[in-house]
């Protein structure tokens, strides 16, 4: 039997204080490979905390987290950093892309941390623009393109480096609804193609267009009927 391509087993992440708060509550969940699956809850509801975790940016204070079989509490931070750049891709609200270099720049940058042939990058990159209709916007720079622009050229980077992958966190908070919807087709054609695809957002129309949705709520996960 295959193992999940993301395996959570009774995670609770706790952070100092008084009273300590607990992020996140004894969570467990398993994705397949493959699989689009939604986690939507309200602001605080502990949905970064669930991100920050997925995605090895961070580590559960008790139980553990499985990405392919592997047990990841083991690794060290450069480890992490390691299979955070082979496996996942991200994409956030705030697009997060560098103001001072072209698109094509911005796509480029992650391949240098994930391994990919430095003869191979720039081609990588090209079919990453073409793919998410960004192609002839190569030598432009981030702020000459309009929001939705700048989620794709997002988007590219996300996956150039062909992640197993990739974490979507309110993905079209900042975006209105035409684009919105844009996007999330965009998202939709990558899972078609084998991509395995985890969208966070408090949105519960964006949330609804997922295979399966997972609420989150004051740090407790359960499934959507």
């Amino acid at each position: 039997m295959t193992a999940p391509l993301v395996e959570l087993r009774d995670v609770t992440r706790s952070f100092p204080g008084s009273p300590e708060v607990q992020a996140l509550k004894a969570v467990s969940l398993e994705i397949a490979a493959g699989e689009y699956v939604s986690i939507v809850g309200p602001s605080g509801s502990g949905k970064s905390t669930m991100l920050n975790i997925l995605g090895l940016l961070d580590t559960p204070t008790v139980g553990e987290y499985r990405l392919a079989g592997a047990r990841t509490g083991d690794l060290t931070d450069d480890e992490r950093a390691a299979v955070r750049a082979q496996f996942i891709g991200f994409v956030f609200q705030s697009f997060h892309l560098m103001p001072r270099r072209t698109v094509l720049d911005n796509v480029l940058m992650p391949m240098t941390y994930s391994g990919v042939p430095r003869d191979e990058r720039e081609d990588r990159a090209v079919r990453a623009l073409d793919a998410v209709g960004l192609g002839h916007r190569a030598s432009f720079f981030p702020g000459t393109l309009s929001g939705g622009e700048r989620q794709r050229v997002a988007v590219a980077r996300a996956v150039v480096s062909g992640p197993r992958l990739l974490l979507a966190d309110e993905p079209t908070g900042s975006l209105d609804q035409r684009t919105s919807g844009e996007i999330m087709e965009l998202f939709e054609s990558l899972h078609a193609g084998g991509l395995t695809l985890v969208v966070i957002t408090h949105d519960v129309g964006v949330a609804d267009r997922a295979a399966r949705t997972v609420r989150i709520t004051d740090g407790r996960l359960s499934e959507a009927a």
